[in-house]
């Protein structure tokens, strides 16, 4: 029946227009298309409503309204595939998904409920922007031209993941050949207590639904162990620097090196203590806490303090001119 079809659907995968590609590059003032959700905020507080009284906001009719592209088909299709999913989606393009913007989202995740949601992650994102103008960067075989690329948005629905449980394993002519802890940045006691049984599935898992069923020998996949023990496949990545290699090197990955000296199965790693915790490598995308109150109105006071400086410089300026 068509209900049972729609609640085994976990993914679905929409061809992205290019006025929409156009749109998600424009690096102009960040106005946030999709007219799904239009909600105000309004804040009021009595005790501060004289100094609320002396910001002067202009009327100046000069003035230009900076107003986001409308896709109305798209955005049709796009709420219709929530939906199906449950309401809840993790969006991605083609290769990458926006891991590096989770700090610009007001619920700092990558869950979706709205084009609003996934247009601010992706115009945020340096991975999307990667993916749209230069994907085959890193390619061995640059004197070839680069394949024309048929973009499109990959909506997963949402489920709760608890991030030790995931692992990135890396496949060399079809033999699996290292496991990571994807959340290296964590320690998990379980990881290290459990690495033998670990192991033991995703090297099943691999044997039985993975191996010599892809197209390539040599690629990456994004597993997922659940507390049951079962393993999910998360991703597929390909195999090179274009991939995070966590806390193996590309150089040992891809040389083989000390790897290929393991007796049998897998080299396996995680973080073994709180010692060896690693700041995320996202960190470095992101802004002061305080710049994306302001951008989100998620803090009006801010916006007020932020209002009042700019009035008295400019009342400095007006004073004392310069020479």
């Amino acid at each position: 029946s068509r209900k049972a079809s729609v609640e085994n659907v976990i993914s679905l995968i929409l061809p992205l227009p290019q006025n929409v590609i156009d749109y998600l590059l424009d690096d102009g003032t960040l106005v946030v298309s999709g007219s799904d959700h239009n909600a105000q905020q309004t804040y009021t507080n009595n005790s501060d409503s004289d100094d609320e009284e002396d910001i002067q906001w202009s009327d100046d009719e000069t003035t230009s309204t900076v107003t986001a592209p409308e896709f109305p088909e798209f955005t049709s299709k796009v709420l219709e595939a929530i939906n199906a999913l449950g309401g809840r989606v993790f969006p991605k393009l083609n290769w990458s998904a926006p891991r590096d913007a989770n700090w610009i989202a007001l619920n700092s995740s990558l869950q979706c409920d709205s084009l609003t949601d996934i247009f601010l992650l992706f115009k945020s994102s340096d991975f999307i922007t990667h993916d749209l103008t230069k994907p085959f960067l890193l390619c061995s075989d640059q004197d070839s031209p680069d394949p024309l690329v048929n973009y499109e948005l990959v909506l997963r629905k949402w489920s709760e993941l608890i991030p030790g449980g995931e692992f990135r394993c890396f496949v060399k002519e079809n033999k699996l050949i290292a496991i990571s802890q994807r959340d290296y940045t964590q320690h998990y006691q379980h990881v290290l207590k459990q690495e033998e049984q670990i192991l033991h599935a995703i090297q099943a898992f691999f044997s039985q639904h993975i191996q010599y069923n892809f197209l390539d020998e040599d690629f990456v996949l994004d597993v997922y162990r659940d507390s049951q023990g079962r393993v999910w496949l998360i991703d597929v990545n390909p195999f090179g620097e274009v991939t995070d290699s966590l806390l193996f090197s590309w150089e040992e990955l891809a040389t083989g090196g000390e790897l290929a000296q393991q007796q049998e199965g897998p080299a396996f790693r995680c973080t073994t203590s709180e010692v060896t915790v690693q700041p995320s490598p996202c960190l470095s995308y992101r802004i002061p806490r305080d710049f994306v109150d302001l951008s989100t109105g998620e803090d009006a006071y801010k916006l007020i303090d932020f209002l009042k400086l700019k009035k008295s410089q400019q009342e400095e300026e007006e004073e004392n001119p310069p020479q």
